[in-house]
């Protein structure tokens, strides 16, 4: 019986709801563009997943918080936004 439970234990089918960061961009040439974020960090093509909404606006403020004080990034032809936190259902 420990067996069985080891190998339930090892596989969780549960989905996952965690928050990820969400690229958003909006210029003439390519319209508005969203798509979740990429991170090298974990992994090469890996996202980048949070607990809490917290932890991740936290992470975006330290790492995509020049975008704020960047008009040349935010004007054209960028139109980079200040990427947001959205939440994520992950499946098996």
């Amino acid at each position: 019986m420990t067996d069985m439970r080891t190998r339930v234990a090892e596989y969780d089918a549960r989905p996952l709801v965690a928050w990820a960061v969400e690229w958003h961009s909006r210029n003439q040439l390519d319209g508005d563009r969203r798509y979740l974020m990429w991170q090298p960090e974990p992994g090469p093509g890996a996202f980048r997943l949070f607990r809490t909404r917290r932890e991740c606006r936290s992470y975006i403020e330290s790492r995509y918080g020049y975008i704020c004080g960047r008009e040349d990034l935010r004007a054209e032809p960028h139109g980079w936004r200040m990427p947001r936190a959205v939440r994520v259902r992950v499946e098996r």
